[in-house]
C-alpha cells in the first residue's frame, strides 16, 4: 500500500482585513481561519484566548463549527490497495475520485492485495489463495481472448471479462476531498471497527493531513479521533483534581464535557504510543 499527497489548496491572497502570521502557517489552517473570522469581521483577532490559528482552530475543533474547513483540499494518490478497499472509499460520497478502469486497462498487469486478515492463515491456505488468484487470472486471458478472437472489441472483452477477477485485484485511485470531508472519513475509518485495510490507509493519510495541516487536527491523535470517554479520561489522568466521591467525578466529568478541549489547552497534544 502506498499513499501519496498529490495537490493541495494554497491562499493566493488573504481575505482583505485579515493579517497573515509573520510564522510559516499551513495554507490550510489559515483559510479555515480567514473563513471563521470573515462572518464576524474579526480579522485583527480582538479575542486573546483565539488570537494564534492554533487557538482558534482549536476552538472550532471545541465547537464543531467544521464548515469553516471546507474551504480547503487535499487530494492522495492511492495504490497497490484492492478493489474491496476502493469500494469502501467510495461510500464517502463528498470526495471526486478516479480510479483505474478494468474496461480500458489489462488485468493482466494487477496481482492480488493480500487483506491484512489474511496473515494469520498458515501457509497452506496462503498457498491456496495464491492458486485461487492465478487461476481466476488465468480464467480472465482465456475469456478475454476468446471474445476478441469473435471479433468483440479489447474494451468489451475486458469488461466482460472482469467478471471473474477477484475484488483482492489491485488498483490505483485519487482522492480529492476538502478537510471538513477528511475528518469525517478519517473520523470513521480510524475507528477500531473499520476494515483493517481501509483503516492502514486512512493512517497514512492521517499522518501526512496531519504534517500539512496540523491546527486542523489538533483534537486527533496518532489512532482517531478523541471520543468524548477518552477526553475525559486524558483530562482526569493529566490533571490532579483532589476526586475523593463519585458526586465529583460527577461534577468534574461535567465540566470537561461542557469546557472540550479548552480543558486540556495548557497541556498540548502528544501523540500516544502503540
Amino acid at each position: 500500500m502506498r499513499v501519496l499527497l498529490h495537490s493541495k489548496s494554497l491562499i493566493v491572497d488573504d481575505i482583505p482585513g485579515f493579517v497573515r502570521e509573520l510564522q510559516d502557517q499551513a495554507d490550510a489552517d489559515l483559510s479555515a481561519e480567514e473563513a471563521g473570522r470573515l462572518c464576524y469581521l474579526s480579522g485583527h483577532r480582538p479575542n486573546p484566548k483565539t488570537a494564534t490559528n492554533a487557538d482558534y482552530l482549536l476552538n472550532i475543533c471545541n465547537e464543531r463549527h467544521y464548515s469553516v474547513l471546507g474551504h480547503s483540499f487535499f487530494s492522495f494518490y492511492i495504490d497497490e490497495v484492492s478493489r474491496n478497499e476502493t469500494h469502501e472509499k467510495i461510500r464517502h460520497r463528498w470526495f471526486t475520485y478516479s480510479e483505474v478502469s478494468q474496461r480500458y486497462v489489462d488485468a493482466e498487469n494487477f496481482w492480488m492485495v493480500g487483506h491484512p486478515g489474511l496473515r494469520d492463515l498458515d501457509e497452506e491456505h496462503k498457498d491456496k489463495i495464491q492458486s485461487d488468484f492465478i487461476a481466476a487470472k488465468e480464467s480472465y486471458r482465456e475469456i478475454v481472448d476468446a471474445l476478441t478472437a469473435k471479433g468483440y472489441k479489447r474494451k468489451e472483452a475486458r469488461q466482460a471479462a472482469r467478471s471473474v477477477l477477484p475484488s483482492g485485484t489491485e488498483t490505483k485511485i485519487l482522492m480529492s476531498g476538502n478537510l471538513r470531508a477528511w475528518r469525517d472519513f478519517l473520523a470513521q475509518r480510524l475507528a477500531p471497527g473499520a476494515d483493517l485495510e481501509i483503516r492502514s490507509v486512512a493512517l497514512e493519510i492521517y499522518k501526512i493531513l496531519k504534517q500539512e495541516s496540523p491546527n486542523s487536527f489538533q483534537d486527533f491523535d496518532s489512532r482517531g479521533m478523541i471520543t468524548v470517554e477518552r477526553l475525559i479520561q486524558r483530562a482526569l489522568d493529566r490533571h490532579d483534581f483532589g476526586l475523593s466521591t463519585s458526586k465529583e467525578y460527577v461534577w468534574v466529568t461535567r465540566e470537561i464535557l461542557k469546557n472540550g478541549l479548552w480543558t486540556l489547552k495548557d497541556d498540548p497534544w502528544k501523540d500516544e504510543e502503540k
